[in-house]
């Protein structure tokens, strides 16, 4: 894959984003060289990480529990050595609502085998509102609840103004694949099942 940072592939990849997500602003960071760092690829919606050892892990991400503002959820510490669907969402995205089931069916079918859904919770201030949406939808997986785009920011480089987004990692918490756009359980099941296969590489 061709990797560009000129101004025409980021504006491309801005067009293309705002016509498939519910784009909100603009809150991309620097990254560090020894994590993941978003780049821009040039208007594509899909973008795989191969081979493994090109992967490169996220930093870590941590926040209040959304059901639970009290507790704090870390993604690399409650579900070290996990295959990992990290997905971005607000109750108020209509892509969003869209794919919460094919998430869900993901999180029942996958959760015993040691693949989880985890949420990010987007400018949602309301933390009832978010709360509401996932006891109406029978949402089992965790969401960290992040109205300031604390946690979030951990996803260096990336267009966290586009919601939904969805992230697989692998079981080293590396970056294997991104979707910029509303994703369905048929789309993601075997890329889990070949993460879910894959050996773990020697540190």
């Amino acid at each position: 894959m061709r990797k560009t940072r000129t101004a025409l592939g980021a504006l491309m990849l801005t067009g293309v984003l705002v016509t498939s997500g519910c784009a909100t602003g603009d809150d991309a960071v620097v990254a560090g060289p020894e994590t993941f760092e978003f780049v821009s690829p040039d208007g594509k919606l899909e973008i795989l990480y191969d081979p493994p050892a090109e992967r490169k892990p996220v930093a870590e991400i941590a926040g209040p529990d959304l059901l639970d503002p009290d507790t704090t959820l870390n993604l690399q510490q409650d579900h070290a050595g996990e295959v990992v669907v990290l997905n971005t969402w607000g109750q108020w995205c209509g892509p969003c609502r869209a794919e919460v089931d094919d998430l869900q069916r993901i999180q029942d079918e996958f959760g015993p085998r040691g693949a989880t859904v985890f949420g990010i919770n987007l400018r949602d201030p309301n933390r009832q509102k978010p709360v509401d949406f996932v006891s109406d939808n029978g949402v089992t997986y965790p969401s960290i609840w992040d109205p300031s785009n604390a946690a979030v920011a951990a996803l260096r480089g990336f267009p966290t103004s586009v919601v939904p987004t969805t992230i697989l990692l692998d079981k080293q918490h590396r970056v294997a694949a991104v979707y910029l756009v509303e994703i369905t359980d048929d789309k993601l099941n075997s890329a889990i099942e070949r993460l879910l296969a894959e050996e773990v590489e020697p540190a």
